[in-house]
């Protein structure tokens, strides 16, 4: 009994509750909820561990990314940064990055990201999207063809 009460305070250590509390909420699309939970960590950086603080700006780039693309490009690089445990969610934050740089313009970021992210998704969980933002970067580089004259569609 007193192992298994020592491996539940060992576990909690490792995996704060509030964050595993944030992602079953999350997984729920509880955005609400999330947020709530995310709000009970007080100082990110004392509370939590260096993989633990890379979760926690994960979660927060997701949920700010809905209304806020730079202060999300912030929290997905801090994780990127900091670090995640698994090789998918490290592939999401850097394809989220890639979205964000790509609506900023700034193309071969978005193109390392992406092939950053494809490479780290092993198990091809991304893949539909991953497919779908190289077909997005595809559209945006072909030039747009005009057709007809160059001073014909002008009025004098």
């Amino acid at each position: 009994m007193f192992v298994l009460i020592g491996l539940t305070f060992l576990f909690l250590y490792y995996k704060n509750e509030f964050i595993l509390l944030a992602f079953l909420k999350l997984r729920k699309q509880d955005f609400a909820g999330t947020e709530a939970w995310l709000s009970k960590i007080k100082n990110p950086q004392s509370a939590l561990t260096k993989k633990q603080q890379g979760y926690y700006n994960f979660l927060k780039g997701i949920m700010v990314s809905q209304t806020n693309m730079n202060a999300a490009e912030k929290f997905f690089k801090n994780a990127v940064n900091l670090g995640l445990s698994m090789d998918h969610d490290l592939a999401m934050a850097k394809l989220n990055l890639a979205g964000i740089a790509f609506t900023k313009r700034r193309k071969l970021e978005a193109q390392r990201l992406l092939s950053e992210a494809q490479k780290l998704d092993k198990r091809n969980m991304l893949s539909e999207q991953i497919k779908m933002m190289k077909q997005q970067m595809k559209k945006a580089s072909i030039p747009n063809q005009h057709f007809g004259q160059g001073n014909a569609g002008r009025r004098r």
